[in-house]
């Protein structure tokens, strides 16, 4: 949005509007990707002929004689083209009116040779069509231009070329004039790409720390590294193919550590092996013979390995059949990790094991420094005594899994975190039929308090309705956006945005005749277009009879001002609009000789204004108007008096022929699945959605009695939340049908495969724990998380037991084959944990712009990779030796 002021008082609001029209917005309107320009604000200039009746009366004319005049001698015409001497003349009549004195001069009439021109019956004057909207920015009003983007275009590459297009078009305005970007939804996507350019950074730093960490060989851990670059270019190249954005949901779910994890298990193993063949062979090795080790070392986990990945991926694909708006958002995001993980997959299966051989000679030592060695004791002690106290082991777990279980039913539930935009955006609503100059001169008092904050840098506003009504409103309610200064800048840095509102919402209620609604411009608008409303919850009641509607909306909107955590709660105004009706009188107009359509066209000449053609200056063309000048301050009497011309020279009193009444009547009428229905809104503050809504059903259904034939439903976002869930409880268990039915196929072992899958519930427990303890509620940000959480809860799972298998095939004492195969595989499932935990790190602790959306994600893996690398480590071989034979 940009808006263009004046800064010099000789510019009228018309010229603004004449600036806007005629000399910005074509140049806007030519920037690729820009659909239209909608503006609001400014007074459309036009050229208004006003009758006076009592000279008309005189003449013995009537407004027909004056309309017709007027479109007759307004006209230019082509008469062809003749030739002569070989020259050929294009030939043309021009008669088109051009200035206010061609206007007047026009002959309405000749009586006894005498003319009659238009100034004689009529005043011409400059004038302005009735405004419908109106725009202002710190407290003066302006004309506002919001660029609306075709769908499908890059909203970040149109943004910049509208920005460089308004820097072209200044030099060309007049002096005086002033034309700023107010609003550019591009500075939220900026931030919002700072932070997660800030959590893969910091993510791959600590993925690649802890692989030098635990691999203790440099060349290792840069092999198994330059999987992340590798892996980025080849899915930013997928990414750029397949039209994915990169955004804030696209790129904040990638973890690096789940990219390196197959590459991880295959490194550890192939250094592993390498350094056993090196020590049995005393020297070093050849690379035909590290060849052959690797490819044996990297057979002996490539199939697990695969499997657990290829469920990791598996995992992300019914993320595609979420829809609406949770659809939109997740898509991107599923697309971006499965491209990912695969083109991991096929660089663990090549490039790795290639690496390693070529690079990698081997140290000859069975075991890697004093920590391992140390670690690797302890684990297996721990280990000794978990298989024996098995039955306690598993009591622990399932009273973790039943525990979760009665938490996640505490924990709430919202649709998304809301994300901080940064600005604040309130709907300022006036009293029902608060005309435009009265809500305009509310507006500046509005603005001029808000800029009186030292954290504010502009405010702005549209009231009413723009010239393309594609977001109507009436003229007593505005849309304010505050756009506030960067926080560094603020007075006190440490003050939080919830703490300003409040201290905006106590100085603005100070100002009379206002009621306010708080949100964000973003949110604002997508609420709004979703649900219909702008608000967190919208409460709708269904029915006939709008008196009995309006009253059942009271009761609710009492009830809902109740609940804890309502806040800017009202009912949509639906009545106390002033109307103004003529009625007429079918039996005076028969006497008079007037018909009601013949009646109605000449009241919606003197009131309304009757179009009668149009005045060209250059490409600018402005309506010629009848229009009878100051009908809008007359009062009911004078409104009676008003003379309806008859023909032949005679007027009758309006008063005669018709009744005037002044009453209030319906503001609005809405209607939804073919019912009248009113929504009583409201945001939520200082709790959860889902709870409030709970809470708030229950109260309604005990303190609200609905009549026959009225019902309720509910919108907002709340209405995203329940499409959603209802969609997460489809998905969630398909995913977990389609886990089994993987880690079947990888151990031909229906028993083995139930013994892996206990890890999810375990690995769920502890995402469901993660959030109690950071006090989020579910949300579908937090869904997702579960969602990719069950596929790395049995990546080493799979592992795990493989070699446990392998061991028991070769070793019939069954303890001990448990106990070796756990121990082998002691280093990469810590490994591979860590790098999947710590990858997500950043984005949980994170404060970023937008880091609100990728929390609760980022909160589930880490602590269900917690409770899952517990369970690997030790439910599962004290779980695996139970439930196996004793023999192999």
């Amino acid at each position: 949005s940009a808006s263009a002021s004046a800064s010099d008082a000789n510019i009228t609001q018309m010229d603004l509007w004449d600036i806007q029209q005629w000399l910005i917005k074509p140049q806007l309107a030519k920037v690729k990707g820009v659909v239209e320009i909608n503006a609001i604000g400014g007074a459309e200039r036009q050229f208004h002929v006003s009758p006076n009746l009592v000279q008309l009366l005189q003449f013995g004319l009537t407004l027909e004689d004056l309309s017709d005049a007027l479109m007759q001698h307004n006209s230019n015409r082509g008469l062809g083209f003749i030739e002569r001497n070989g020259e050929q003349m294009l030939v043309r009549s021009q008669g088109q009116l051009q200035t206010i004195s061609d206007i007047e001069n026009i002959v309405v009439a000749n009586i006894a040779d005498s003319l009659v021109r238009v100034q004689d019956v009529a005043r011409v004057q400059l004038g302005s069509a009735l405004r419908t909207g109106a725009a202002t920015k710190n407290g003066q009003e302006v004309v506002m231009g919001t660029a609306m983007m075709l769908v499908g275009e890059n909203a970040r590459e149109v943004a910049k070329a509208i920005a460089e297009k308004i820097e072209a078009i200044k030099p060309s305005l007049p002096a005086g004039v002033v034309l700023n970007t107010v609003y550019d939804r591009t500075t939220l996507v900026n931030k919002t790409i700072r932070t997660v350019q800030k959590n893969l950074i910091e993510g791959a730093l600590l993925v690649i720390a802890v692989l030098f960490l635990m691999l203790g060989n440099l060349r290792a851990a840069l092999i198994t590294a330059l999987v992340i670059p590798l892996t980025m270019l080849a899915t930013i190249t997928g990414m750029v193919h397949t039209k994915v954005s990169a955004n804030l949901m696209s790129l904040g779910a990638l973890d690096f550590g789940l990219i390196v994890d197959g590459a991880v298990i295959v490194v550890e193993n192939a250094i592993r092996q390498l350094n056993l063949a090196r020590a049995q062979a005393g020297s070093q090795l050849l690379l035909k013979e590290r060849l052959a080790v690797v490819y044996r070392a990297a057979g002996e986990v490539m199939r697990p390995s695969l499997f657990g990945i290829a469920i990791i991926t598996l995992v992300y694909i019914p993320i595609f059949t979420l829809t609406g708006v949770e659809g939109k958002m997740f898509h991107p995001m599923a697309a971006t990790v499965v491209m990912a993980l695969i083109c991991a997959l096929v660089l663990t299966l090549t490039f790795i094991p290639a690496a390693v051989a070529l690079f990698i000679q081997g140290n000859g030592k069975a075991h890697e420094g004093k920590v391992y060695q140390t670690g690797l004791c302890v684990y297996r002690s721990i280990l000794r005594f978990a298989i024996k106290a098995a039955p306690v082991l598993f009591a622990i777990a399932i009273g973790l899994v039943a525990g979760s279980a009665w938490l996640a039913t505490r924990l709430g539930s919202e649709f998304m975190p809301e994300l901080d935009e940064g600005d604040i955006a309130l709907h300022a609503i006036r009293v029902t039929g608060t005309s435009l100059s009265q809500s305009v001169h509310m507006q500046t008092q509005l603005e001029t308090r808000l800029k009186g904050f030292d954290e504010v840098q502009t405010v702005f506003a549209k009231i009413g309705t723009p010239d393309i009504a594609t977001d109507p409103m009436p003229p007593n309610v505005a849309d304010n956006f505050v756009i506030l200064k960067p926080r560094s800048e603020w007075p006190d840095p440490a003050k939080t945005k919830a703490q300003l509102i409040s201290e905006i919402a106590e100085a603005l209620d100070k100002i009379p005749g206002n009621n306010y609604e708080y949100t964000q411009p973003i949110e604002m608008r997508f609420n709004e277009l979703i649900a219909g409303v702008r608000t967190d919850v919208a409460v709708k009641v269904f029915g006939d009879d709008l008196a009995t509607l309006q009253q059942v909306a009271e009761q609710i909107n009492g009830v809902l001002q109740k609940v804890p955590g309502a806040a800017d709660a009202r009912v949509e105004p639906v009545d106390g609009l002033p109307v103004l009706t003529i009625t007429a009188k079918p039996m005076a107009l028969a006497q008079y000789g007037l018909s009601l359509e013949k009646f109605q066209q000449i009241l919606a000449m003197l009131m309304g204004g009757l179009e009668v053609g149009g005045i060209y200056d250059g490409d600018k063309r402005y309506d010629l108007q009848v229009r009878l000048s100051g009908v809008e301050l007359l009062n009911l009497t004078q409104m009676k008096e008003l003379p309806i011309p008859l023909g032949a020279g005679a007027f009758v009193p309006l008063g005669e022929i018709a009744n005037i009444t002044k009453a209030l009547g319906p503001a609005q009428i809405s209607r939804e699945d073919g019912k009248r229905r009113i929504v009583i809104t409201s945001n939520v503050r200082g709790r959860d959605l889902g709870s409030f809504v709970a809470e708030l059903q229950t109260r309604l259904s005990q303190d609200v009695n609905l009549p026959q034939g009225y019902w309720l439903s509910y919108g907002g976002t709340y209405e995203q939340l329940q499409s959603a869930s209802k969609r997460l409880s489809i998905i969630v268990p398909v995913t977990l049908l389609l886990i089994i039915a993987l880690l079947m196929m990888a151990l031909n072992a229906i028993k083995d495969a139930l013994i892996i899958f206990t890890g999810v519930p375990l690995a769920l427990s502890g995402g469901v724990l993660a959030l109690w303890l950071r006090d989020m509620p579910f949300s579908i940000s937090a869904g997702v998380g579960f969602i990719a959480l069950s596929g790395v809860a049995v990546l080493n799972g799979l592992v795990m037991v493989s070699f446990i298998r392998e061991q028991l095939a070769t070793q019939q004492d069954a303890f001990k084959a448990v106990l070796e195969g756990a121990a082998l595989r002691m280093r990469p499932v810590l490994m591979t944990a860590l790098v999947a935990s710590l990858g997500f790190v950043p984005m949980a602790l994170n404060t970023g712009t937008g880091a609100e959306v990728q929390r609760p994600l980022a909160t589930v893996v880490i602590g269900g990779i917690v409770t899952s690398t517990l369970l690997t480590l030790l439910v599962l071989p004290a779980l695996y030796y139970r439930l196996r034979p004793r023999k192999a």
